[in-house]
């Protein structure tokens, strides 16, 4: 369904039982809303009802000009909209990757709209700065942002119409992502403005230097985190406990790659079920 937030048109799906408490899921980069496809059915079947919507920049309808349209407080705004627009006072929150950059950022500063958040692959923002200015592990895992926030980073990826992105789907994808599930990536990023606009998450946000403003969390969290993920240290992992006040829990999964949604949806339809029902 189509949700209009002022300029900008949202293309998001809303499924599963209609009297089922909500889930927003917010999905991250360099993927779309498909990232859920796989988990929601076990939330559904559950009894959850899931809100899942292309964020801004992957809706053909919501890709605004200007890197600084893609601030994490815009994205974290276009989240709340989206639930006015449906009706929906407070939400089980759960993102992977970027989205979970916005989940976290939603629940330090609405934690009134938060029940719950399920937090999947990347830490607390703040943990994963300060590893990254102390532990050259983590700067390690963190070159690949610089790169992808240069000049014409966008234009290397869609060389020989798409066929450098498909190569880097596959790499990035540790041998997790199946045939399908790259196809449908790629036939998003190659779309007039998508990967452009994607990248812009990471121009607009400096992940490895400026203080973005995440604050204390104080709903009941569960980090989810892969051992085997390149992107993310031991170290940020650990912080992120000194940054959640709330009920807290830590999962690491020690086969499961970054792309936990894709590679084993019934574990994060467990966690997510878990938080959900026990919380307050």
């Amino acid at each position: 369904m189509d949700i209009t937030l002022g300029d900008l048109v949202f293309d998001v799906d809303v499924s599963g039982p209609a009297d089922g408490a909500p889930v927003l899921l917010l999905h991250g980069f360099p993927h779309n809303k498909e990232s859920w496809t796989e988990t929601k059915p076990l939330l559904h079947t559950a009894g959850l009802r899931t809100i899942a919507p292309d964020q801004r920049g992957y809706s053909d309808g919501a890709r605004p000009d200007g890197v600084e349209a893609y601030r994490i407080q815009h994205l974290a705004a276009d989240a709340l909209g989206i639930l006015d627009a449906l009706g929906i006072t407070t939400a089980h929150v759960v993102g992977h990757d970027w989205g979970a950059a916005v989940a976290w950022y939603l629940a330090a500063h609405h934690p009134d709209r938060v029940r719950t958040l399920t937090a999947l692959a990347i830490p607390h923002l703040a943990a994963y700065q300060y590893a990254y200015r102390v532990d050259e592990e983590q700067q390690h895992s963190s070159q690949y942002v610089e790169f992808l926030v240069s000049e014409g980073a966008a234009a290397h990826f869609l060389a020989d119409d798409g066929a450098q992105l498909h190569a880097w789907f596959t790499q990035v994808g540790e041998g997790v992502l199946t045939d399908a599930q790259i196809a449908r990536y790629v036939t998003t990023h190659t779309r007039p403005g998508v990967l452009d606009a994607a990248l812009n998450w990471y121009r607009a946000n400096n992940l490895l230097g400026d203080d973005l403003g995440f604050g204390p969390v104080t709903v009941p969290t569960t980090f989810v985190y892969s051992r085997t993920d390149t992107a993310v240290s031991e170290l940020a992992v650990e912080k992120t406990a000194d940054h959640v006040t709330g009920p807290y829990r830590l999962v690491t999964l020690e086969k499961t790659s970054h792309w936990q949604p894709q590679q084993d949806p019934d574990t994060v339809a467990a966690e997510i079920l878990r938080l959900v029902r026990t919380a307050p």
